[in-house]
């Protein structure tokens, strides 16, 4: 049914003379946002449709193909033009069994999950001393070869912030410490789950390995189990602690991926698009609902909005990108793809589904008229103005690539990295009201942004 309505209305505004459309649209844009804010299901009814019919969406898996196909059929019943599934290959990792023990002086098992691109300890696994690191910068500092034959341990902690930014403070441990633990000589590494909750379920996440530096098995502790070790450590009274640890993850090799994209058609196609992005796989522990289920409804439900206020003038093309998990994939195939094909502005919603608090551009200099008017748009939702620098989310590589223009619509992570990446990534740990802000947020920007017929002017 919506599908019809969309066309309807874009026949009505192909009729309007230029200055009605423009105060049509400025109006009925707001009014959308408004009505979302108490009363938009479409997000939801992404999110909770690809988290029960699909699942996990692990990169380069059948998994993942499900999910393509399913948001395919999900965005063109609703009535998006130029759907497409748009291929491409990537190197694929699967995790296998998961098993960590001390067995010496304190025997006992622990809670442990393979880290992405890590290799296999073989089905027997392996048992060696554990050299506990307080942090990631005392890994750094640790002589080389003094990690022959041992397994490192990096308890790097991370702290809950509102803007997310205890996991570039606690990232590198993961991101890196595997690596450069096995540069030291060490035979594999435990860090510390990158997160904030105390629960006993671990976080997974991607890592790498130096050129030179051959891939160790690498799997992160539960925070509760990292205290644990650490507790063991502080009363060894010298005794060395000993783990037996099995991971065995499998490099598929080359399997194939895909980009998910779909337009609302604007009235003048002679104009650069508004990209909005989101990922639509997902680590295989939880269902991938608030990493990134919940971000692709949202920027869907916005452009569906933005369309029903009124065919807008420029094309708003929605990308959800694929196997971004393990390595920006697809981001980084669109972009190559698609770099000549000019982009008005790149925006991506990928930190959850709590509210947005703030607003970021990379044009408040050089287009301060309309950094403000997008600002002053969004007051009434409680989201703040910010002089911080836009510089935009994974997925929309193409924007960086081009020295385009950038806005981040910034959610509240004070409690995402509680969830991020682990089993209890699960759609009951959406609020649905603040989905709905988000929603309407990202209606009312779209909006401006799609009804914009000058410049939307790039960098400061």
């Amino acid at each position: 049914m919506q599908k019809y309505y969309l066309a309807a209305v874009a026949a009505v505004s192909l009729v309007l003379p230029a200055a009605a459309q423009a105060d049509h649209h400025q109006n009925t844009v707001a009014a959308q946002a408004d009505h979302a804010l108490d009363h938009d299901t479409t997000a939801w009814d992404f999110l909770e449709g690809i988290t029960t019919e699909v699942g996990p969406r692990q990169p380069g898996t059948e998994a993942e193909a499900r999910g393509r196909a399913w948001a395919m059929d999900w965005l063109t019943e609703r009535g998006f033009a130029n759907v497409a599934d748009e291929p491409f290959a990537m190197q694929t990792w699967v995790r296998g069994e998961e098993e960590a023990r001390i067995t010496a002086p304190f025997a006992q098992p622990m809670h442990i999950t393979a880290l992405g691109n890590t290799a296999s300890t073989g089905p027997d696994g392996i048992t060696a001393e554990v050299v506990y690191f307080p942090s990631y910068a005392d890994l750094v500092a640790a002589p080389g070869g003094s990690l022959d034959g041992k397994i490192a341990f990096i308890s790097h902690d991370m702290r809950p912030t509102q803007d997310g930014s205890g996991y570039g403070f606690a990232g590198p441990a993961r991101w890196t410490g595997p690596g450069v633990a096995a540069g030291k000589g060490a035979i594999a590494t435990v860090i510390r789950s990158i997160g904030t909750e105390n629960h006993r379920t671990p976080h997974t996440g991607g890592t790498s390995f130096a050129e030179g530096v051959e891939a160790t098995p690498a799997g992160a502790l539960s925070n509760p189990d990292a205290d644990n070790l650490e507790r063991m450590f502080a009363r060894a009274d010298g005794q060395p602690i000993m783990m037996h640890l099995t991971l065995t993850p499998q490099f598929l090799g080359e399997t194939m991926s895909g980009n998910v994209v779909g337009e609302i058609v604007g009235r003048d196609p002679s104009l650069p698009p508004v990209l909005v992005a989101c990922h639509l796989d997902s680590w295989d522990l939880g269902t991938g609902a608030i990493d990134d289920a919940a971000g692709c409804g949202i920027v869907a439900s916005a452009a569906l909005n933005v369309a029903e206020a009124g065919q807008p003038l420029r094309t708003i093309r929605v990308l959800m990108a694929g196997a971004e998990e393990t390595g920006l994939w697809g981001s980084e195939a669109y972009s190559a793809a698609h770099i000549d094909e000019p982009i008005a502005v790149g925006l991506e919603s990928d930190f959850g589904a709590d509210r947005v608090w703030r607003f970021e551009s990379n044009f408040r200099e050089s287009n301060p008229g309309l950094h403000a008017l997008l600002a002053q748009s969004v007051a009434r939702f409680g989201v703040a103005n910010s002089t911080i620098v836009a510089s935009g989310g994974a997925d929309i590589n193409i924007s960086r690539d081009q020295g385009g223009a950038i806005i981040d619509l910034q959610q509240d992570g004070t409690r995402y990295f509680e969830l991020h990446h682990t089993p209890d990534d699960t759609l009951d740990k959406v609020d649905p009201d603040q989905l709905r802000q988000n929603v309407a947020v990202w209606t009312q920007v779209v909006g401006i942004l799609a009804n914009e017929s000058g410049d939307i002017q790039t960098g400061e």
